[in-house]
C-alpha cells in the first residue's frame, strides 16, 4: 500500500491547533448553540426549565454536564419539525431515517450547515488518503439516507471527481470501479464484501483494482475486518463516524498514516462518555455510551444526544483532536444470551480468525422452551471444500465463540452464497424470540 499521508501544510489549521485553542473556540460555540436551542426549540426550553440550567450556566466545559440529555424518543415525539431552531422556510435539506421501528427521526439542514456538513467531510476524506482529482465512488445509498449525499458533497468540497453510483447492482460496481479508474470508495464494509465477491465471481483480480482507499461507515466493524479487506485489495480501510441526528457521516474519521481511532472533529461536535446506567459524565479513557452536543448547527441543534454507541475517548495523534475508539457495539444491539452480554462484532472476529469461512454472517436468535439459542450462519469460502472441513470450521468457530465471548452456540455453515447480502447496512441481528 502506498503511502498516502496528508501533507501538513494541507490541513486545516485547526487540526493541529493546540488544546488550549480548541476548548477556548469550544466554548464559545457551546454558549452560542445552547442558547440557540433554548430560543428557538420548544422542547429544549421545556426540558432546560425542567432541570433547572440556563445557557448562561455555561461557564466552562464541565458545566455541560448539568444539561438534560437528548433521546431518539424526544426527536420522534416532535416529527416532523418540532426540532428545527430556523423556520421551516429557511430549512434548505431534509434527511430522515427509514422509521422501520416507529415514526422517522426527521433532521434538517440550513446552506450553512450544508456547507459545513462539506466541510467537515472533505476533511475526512482528505484524513483518509485522497487529494484533490482522485476519482471517489460512492456506493452509500443516496436519499433520505444521510450517507450518500453526505460523501458526495465532501468529495466534490475536496476537489475529487465523485461518481455517485449508489447501492445496488454490484456488477455494474465492479465495471465502474475498473473502468473509471476509482482511487476512493465509499461504502459500508458489509457492501464492501459484497464487492469483494463480484470481483471474484468476475475472474478479477481485486489486489490489481485501481482502489487505494476505501472509506467504510454506517455500521460497526472490526479491525479483523480491516484486516481481510485491506490484504484483498492491498489498499488502505479506514473508519468514519457520523449519524444524522448530530450531521450525518463525517464527525469523526481515521487518519490513514495511524489509524488508531477515529480523531472527532471537536471545532463542530463535542463529545463525552457517560455510564449508560447512571448518565454520569466518564473522564477518557474509561469506556461507556458515547453523547455528541452540536457546536455550529443551524436548523437542528442537538444537546447532550445519547448515540447508544459504545466507546472511549482518547488523546489526539495525527491530529490534536480527540481519537474515539473503533465503536464495539451498540447499546441497543448488545445481545442478552442466558446472561451473557454479546454484540455482532465479537461473532465477526471469532468468525474471520476460522480458516475456510467467508467473512459474511447472520446471527439468529430463538426460544427453546425457557432457554434462549443462537445459531450463526456463516458461509464457506469455497463450495469444494468437503464436508469434513466444514464440519471442523464449525467446530472451530463453536469453540472459539464460547472460549472468548462466553456463550455457546450453534453453527451454520453453508455454501457460498447461503448467507444474505447486504447492499446497505447489514442486517447481523433476526431475533425470532418471543416478546414480552
Amino acid at each position: 500500500m502506498k503511502d498516502l499521508t496528508p501533507r501538513k501544510e494541507d490541513l486545516d489549521p485547526i487540526e493541529i491547533a493546540s488544546r488550549d485553542e480548541i476548548a477556548a473556540l469550544q466554548l464559545t460555540r457551546l454558549k452560542w448553540s445552547l442558547k440557540h436551542a433554548y430560543e428557538n426549540v420548544p422542547h429544549y426550553r421545556k426540558s432546560f426549565d425542567a432541570a433547572g440550567v440556563h445557557p448562561d450556566d455555561l461557564k466552562q466545559l464541565s458545566d455541560l454536564s448539568k444539561f438534560p440529555f437528548t433521546v431518539k424518543s424526544d426527536l420522534r415525539e416532535n416529527y416532523p419539525f418540532g426540532m428545527f431552531a430556523v423556520p421551516r422556510e429557511k430549512v434548505a435539506r431534509i434527511h430522515a431515517s427509514s422509521g422501520t421501528t416507529g415514526k422517522p427521526t426527521v433532521v434538517g439542514y440550513t446552506h450553512n450547515d450544508i456547507s459545513i456538513w462539506a466541510e467537515v467531510m472533505a476533511r475526512s476524506i482528505r484524513a483518509s488518503g485522497t487529494r484533490p482529482g482522485d476519482v471517489v465512488h460512492v456506493a452509500y445509498g443516496y436519499g433520505l439516507f444521510t450517507g450518500g449525499l453526505g460523501a458526495h458533497y465532501g468529495a466534490e468540497r475536496l476537489g475529487a471527481t465523485v461518481v455517485p453510483a449508489s447501492g445496488g447492482m454490484t456488477a455494474r460496481q465492479v465495471t465502474l470501479i475498473e473502468d473509471f479508474g476509482a482511487h476512493t470508495i465509499m461504502v459500508t464494509p458489509s457492501y464492501m464484501l459484497s464487492i469483494l465477491d463480484e470481483y471474484r465471481a468476475q475472474g478479477l483480480d481485486p489486489r490489481k483494482s485501481p482502489l487505494q482507499v476505501g472509506i467504510f461507515g454506517a455500521e460497526p466493524w472490526t479491525n479483523a475486518m480491516r484486516a481481510e479487506i485491506e490484504d484483498a485489495f492491498d489498499m488502505h480501510a479506514v473508519d468514519i463516524y457520523g449519524l444524522s441526528e448530530v450531521m450525518g457521516p463525517g464527525v469523526a474519521n481515521e487518519c490513514v498514516e495511524t489509524k488508531d481511532g477515529l480523531h472527532i472533529w471537536e471545532d463542530h461536535f463535542y463529545p463525552e462518555i457517560i455510564d449508560p446506567e447512571t448518565g454520569a459524565v466518564l473522564p477518557d479513557g474509561e469506556k461507556g455510551e458515547l453523547v455528541f452536543t452540536s457546536l455550529s448547527k443551524e436548523a437542528f441543534p442537538i444537546v447532550r444526544y445519547r448515540t447508544r454507541d459504545l466507546t472511549r475517548l482518547l488523546p489526539g495523534t495525527a491530529r490534536s483532536m480527540r481519537r474515539m475508539e473503533k465503536i464495539t457495539g451498540r447499546s441497543d444491539d448488545m445481545m442478552i444470551l442466558r446472561g451473557v452480554n454479546v454484540f455482532p462484532t465479537q461473532i465477526e472476529e471469532q468468525i474471520l480468525a476460522v480458516e475456510g469461512l467467508a467473512p459474511h454472517f447472520q446471527i439468529e436468535l430463538t426460544q427453546e422452551g425457557r432457554m434462549d439459542a443462537m445459531t450463526i450462519h456463516v458461509e464457506m469460502l469455497s463450495a469444494d471444500l468437503g464436508d469434513d472441513l466444514r464440519t471442523n470450521a464449525s467446530r472451530q468457530l463453536c469453540d472459539r465463540i464460547k472460549d472468548v465471548v462466553g456463550v455457546t452456540v450453534r453453527v451454520n455453515a453453508t455454501a457460498p452464497g447461503g448467507v444474505a447480502r447486504s447492499q446497505g447496512k447489514a442486517v447481523r441481528i433476526v431475533d425470532h424470540r418471543q416478546k414480552g
